[in-house]
């Protein structure tokens, strides 16, 4: 158990840090991040809002308790990254294999940390499952 749980403090910790540095960046509009987004063919201020989500995403999987709502940002970082590596791909970042082929494969790589967060955490910060529906007695009607 004590493995499991360094896992996924190691996996939650790298994929706050990335979305939090990274959210930071877009949402101060470093040039860098701007110059990314517009060659996926994102508006500008397309930038600023995805910024804000990123850093959003990033203090809910860290802050304790909320797990509805950390399930929201486990699936939005997974939106983001596989987008992220589709967008790259569209582009033609895929076709230079060494150089810009890295922002095809980290946000895959990004997004399986992700899942490995996800799937990691300790049963106290899961969802519980909703109770099965209470059966009708035959002859009901509504």
């Amino acid at each position: 158990m004590k493995a499991r749980r360094v896992g996924c403090w190691i996996c939650t910790a790298l994929v706050a840090l990335s979305f939090l540095s990274g959210g930071a960046a877009n949402a101060l509009g470093a040039p860098e991040a701007v110059a990314g987004i517009l060659r996926l063919g994102y508006p500008a201020h397309f930038v600023t809002l995805l910024g804000i989500w990123k850093i959003l995403g990033g203090v809910a999987v860290l802050v304790p308790g909320f797990a509805r709502l950390k399930e929201w940002a486990y699936a939005g970082m997974t939106f983001d990254l596989t987008g992220a590596a589709v967008a790259h791909a569209a582009v033609g970042d895929a076709d230079a294999w060494m150089g810009n082929m890295g922002h095809i494969v980290a946000p895959l790589v990004l997004a399986v940390l992700v899942v490995a967060s996800w799937a990691l955490r300790p049963e106290g910060r899961k969802l519980i499952p909703a109770p099965p529906p209470r059966e009708r007695p035959r002859g009901d009607v509504e």
